[in-house]
């Protein structure tokens, strides 16, 4: 069976999302001061439990996220694929402008990908794309080459939506298998640096822990939903914040305002996503990207007493009958 439909949000790939954001917001700023101080305990730190265990989870969602809204299109349209297609090019322009401040960013990169492997991979028939995805991860693994691994999450997250997986993601078995060799393969790494792909392996395992483990550990996860919701908005956000912090983040020759930052950041973006979505139903970068995917002004004013697409429920407005309910 090709296609796996779903109904409703999968509030549980948001809050994983917000997840990834937290993670990668971390690197992110801790990258930013590498150029200018000597290594210190939290490098070892950074590069051995942070680094690159967060984009991971973030491609095997925008697979998964691409999936969804394919299905969500079939019901509104007659050519899906044309709106995902606009979909995706209006994010390589939102990417492009993103990369012109921060080169070296992930959205224009993303977007490429989108169009030239998962666009192509959704005329084909489920087995073939898990039977790409897979041959794709075991290149990525041969060449530890990062983009190669981008596009071979893209297709297993495009396959375990069509699977009818997406709200089943949670594994003890995964969480267990993942967390040993991530450890294995890290000290491996540490102790006699091998080549290949190893520290990539190391690093996916990694995020197949964290990803997995949250989902088993965390039952409030309102505040990660937030953030997840408003993924590129909190996403972009976050450059502008590192940027602005960096004289402090270059001063700091210890690297703990690293941590500082970020917290603050992701404190105040937590805050500013739960106030936003009691009042509107996309973030403002989600709007414009979801307004300009279908080419017109899409119901953003949150109306619902109890919103099933929202973390956070509006006790204020009741929910008119004909307000559109998309889940992607």
């Amino acid at each position: 069976m090709d296609h796996s439909p779903v109904t409703g949000r999968v509030r549980s790939l948001d809050a994983l999302r917000g997840l990834a954001i937290c993670g990668i917001m971390l690197v992110n700023t801790w990258q930013h001061t590498l150029a200018y101080r000597k290594s210190t305990s939290i490098d070892w730190v950074m590069g051995n439990l942070f680094q690159s265990r967060f984009y991971p989870i973030f491609a095997f969602l925008f697979g998964m996220g691409f999936a969804l809204f394919l299905q969500s299109a079939r019901a509104r349209t007659g050519r899906p694929r044309l709106v995902l297609l606009r979909r995706l090019v209006v994010l390589a322009l939102l990417g492009a402008a993103h990369w012109w401040v921060e080169p070296g960013e992930v959205l224009l990169p993303y977007a490429i990908l989108g169009v030239t492997v998962l666009l192509p991979a959704s005329f084909l028939p489920t087995p073939l794309v898990l039977l790409a995805g897979t041959g794709t991860m075991v290149a990525a693994m041969v060449t530890a080459k990062p983009y190669v691994l981008i596009a071979a999450l893209f297709l297993l997250g495009l396959a375990t939506v069509r699977y009818g997986r997406a709200a089943r993601l949670a594994s003890p078995v995964v969480f267990g298998t993942s967390a040993v060799l991530a450890v294995t393969l890290t000290w491996w790494w540490n102790h006699s640096p091998p080549g290949g792909g190893v520290y990539q392996a190391a690093a996916l395992c990694g995020a197949a822990a964290y990803g997995t483990g949250f989902l088993l550990v965390v039952r409030r996860t309102e505040v990660f939903e937030a953030l997840g919701r408003m993924a590129l908005t909190n996403y972009v956000s976050s450059t502008a914040v590192i940027l602005t912090a960096a004289p402090l983040l270059r001063s700091d020759g210890t690297g703990t305002a690293v941590v500082g930052v970020t917290l603050a950041a992701l404190v105040a973006q937590a805050a500013f996503s739960r106030w936003w979505l009691t009042r509107y139903r996309y973030g403002p970068l989600e709007w414009v990207w979801r307004s300009l995917t279908w080419w017109e002004p899409v119901v953003n004013r949150q109306t619902g007493i109890r919103d099933p697409y929202s973390p956070v429920p509006d006790p204020h407005r009741p929910r008119s009958e004909d307000e559109p309910r998309d889940r992607s």
